[in-house]
């Protein structure tokens, strides 16, 4: 059960204040920031800015995911950098701005990162079950599973040289 959904990114000084907070809102429309007193006047004073707040909901989020039919790269993204209590992981803030979920592994994406960290308990299990669909008949996944994309994205092989799935049990 999820407790807490808190979304951060950094402002940079040379990013517009308005397109970024949008971006966040595509996917997380609840997101309940303190923005910082800016102006979007050329060149700004002063540092990046972290803008960090709450969401109560992942509901957009996992639509995006489902229209994008990217349910078992999100588990294993999402499940990465985690465990039953805590997951963190990052999004595209450009992607994010289209609609779209383009995950980010340990690296700054063009036009900024959308960071979330979610906190709860037996979250694992929350993110299989949020993250079925139709094909894991098929090929059963969980969290951490031999099908796991590998932690640098690259994929891992689910089908043999014939194009039969491969089973857990192999």
């Amino acid at each position: 059960m999820i407790r807490e959904i808190e979304v951060s990114t950094t402002l940079q000084p040379y990013e517009n204040l308005d397109m970024v907070v949008k971006s966040v809102k595509t996917l997380f429309p609840d997101w309940d920031a303190k923005l910082p007193d800016r102006k979007n006047d050329f060149p700004v004073v002063g540092g990046p800015q972290i803008i960090h707040g709450l969401s109560s909901s992942l509901d957009h989020f996992l639509d995006a995911l489902r229209r994008q039919s990217i349910l078992d790269t999100a588990l294993d993204a999402m499940t990465m950098e985690g465990d039953n209590n805590m997951c963190d992981f990052s999004i595209s803030r450009l992607a994010s701005l289209a609609g779209k979920v383009s995950f980010t592994l340990g690296e700054r994406a063009l036009g900024g990162n959308i960071d979330i960290s979610i906190s709860g308990s037996d979250l694992l299990l929350w993110f299989e079950s949020s993250t079925w669909h139709q094909g894991r008949r098929g090929v059963p996944r969980s969290s951490g599973d031999d099908f796991a994309m590998h932690r640098d994205g690259s994929s891992s092989e689910w089908f043999d040289r014939r194009g039969d799935a491969v089973s857990r049990g192999e």
